[in-house]
């Protein structure tokens, strides 16, 4: 049985998950706020992981491969993942409506 939230401190909480107890924050698609997206170049990509570390949205999964995807119905396009992308291998883009 989880613990009430209160209980938790911040070091046992997982980095970037929403905690369904104490809110409805999955529910919100807040990507409907993007004026801009982000696109991989997957050639440049060198896995390490920087993007998803910085992302303040928790928008971004790793796969299999060890790859990395944009939940785009979460992501805002604040382009935070695009500068702290080493090799460039993340460019931001105008976002088609």
């Amino acid at each position: 049985m989880a613990k009430p939230m209160e209980q938790y401190k911040w070091h046992e909480l997982n980095v970037g998950c929403v905690i369904e107890e104490v809110g409805n924050a999955s529910e919100y698609k807040t990507g409907d706020w993007r004026s801009q997206k982000p696109v991989v170049n997957q050639d440049k990509c060198i896995k390490c992981g920087l993007c998803w570390l910085f992302c303040p949205d928790a928008a971004i999964e790793q796969t299999e491969d060890g790859r990395y995807r944009w939940n785009l119905d979460y992501c805002k396009g604040c382009g935070i993942c695009a500068t702290e992308c080493k090799p460039g291998a993340i460019k931001m883009v105008e976002e088609e409506r």
